[in-house]
């Protein structure tokens, strides 16, 4: 697979009334086409570690590298790394500034000095692939919590990332939220794009992900498969993290572990056997 962003022993703290270490040494590589998920209770470094792949923060040691070049500290390293690395936020509000979607999503390809004709063509991109075009008249601020989540991937999807980080994308949503939500991933993930979601719902990340980084403490206690991450129970426990719901059900059954509820349907009635 091709390498997009390479962590080398990066590392973060904050100072607020004293250093507060946010992020120990990493070191870890995206790759192009990954459907990751991001685990860890709050506070373990999961939007720290966010914030510096997308450039608002800077390491205070290691070295972060974009296509295997090193960005260091120049204005013009840092917005090519924010070009190719796109941040949709937990809290979209915070996101959210301009008077109508159509101005909202418009916002970052025309502050790229591009010709009118291609942000017209990214802007249109945006809003048919988040199913937002018969709202593009409409006040950010009038729109549902979902929407407005919509609204948020469709602001970072103008500036065509290579990488899209999601912030908790699905905190605020209720199922029929959630189900368009994955839909709108799917969407992006055929587009080729790498997703990386941090994420408190094991269920997600366990039928989702092909890829799984599990934080504590701001450490990166594992990277692995979700098949191997899940089946760890000590490093779970130590985390504040819990298996699956399919995985227990599939204990008790004694069958391997199912992806989804049609799998599961399938073992019951007997059309898979192992």
């Amino acid at each position: 697979m091709k390498e997009l962003l390479r962590f080398e022993q990066v590392s973060y703290h904050y100072d607020s009334g004293g250093q507060r270490e946010a992020l120990f040494p990493l070191s870890v590589c995206l790759y192009e086409g990954e459907k990751i998920a991001v685990l860890g209770s709050n506070g373990a470094g999961k939007s720290t570690f966010f914030l510096l792949a997308n450039g608002v923060l800077s390491p205070r040691s290691g070295t972060i590298l974009l296509h295997g070049e090193p960005i260091g500290k120049k204005e013009k390293q840092r917005m090519q790394l924010r070009r190719s690395v796109g941040l949709v936020f937990q809290d979209p509000d915070v996101q959210l500034l301009a008077g109508t979607v159509e101005e909202e999503v418009s916002f970052g390809p025309m502050n790229l000095s591009l010709p009118e004709e291609e942000v017209c063509r990214r802007v249109e991109m945006a809003l048919e692939s988040l199913v937002l075009t018969e709202y593009r008249n409409r006040g950010p601020q009038y729109l549902s919590g979902g929407e407005k989540g919509r609204v948020a991937i469709a602001d970072v999807l103008a500036m065509e990332p290579q990488i899209m980080l999601l912030d908790e994308p699905s905190s605020n949503l209720d199922p029929s939220g959630r189900q368009l939500l994955e839909e709108t991933l799917e969407t992006l993930h055929k587009k080729g794009m790498t997703l990386v979601v941090a994420t408190h719902d094991v269920d997600f990340a366990w039928h989702w992900a092909d890829r799984v980084l599990v934080f504590h403490r701001g450490r990166l206690e594992k990277d692995a498969p979700p098949e191997v991450v899940f089946a760890e129970e000590e490093l779970l426990s130590r985390c504040g993290l819990d298996q699956p719901l399919l995985w227990k059900v599939a204990k008790v059954l004694q069958i391997p572990v199912p992806k989804s509820l049609e799998e599961l349907a399938d073992y019951k009635i007997g059309r898979k056997t192992e």
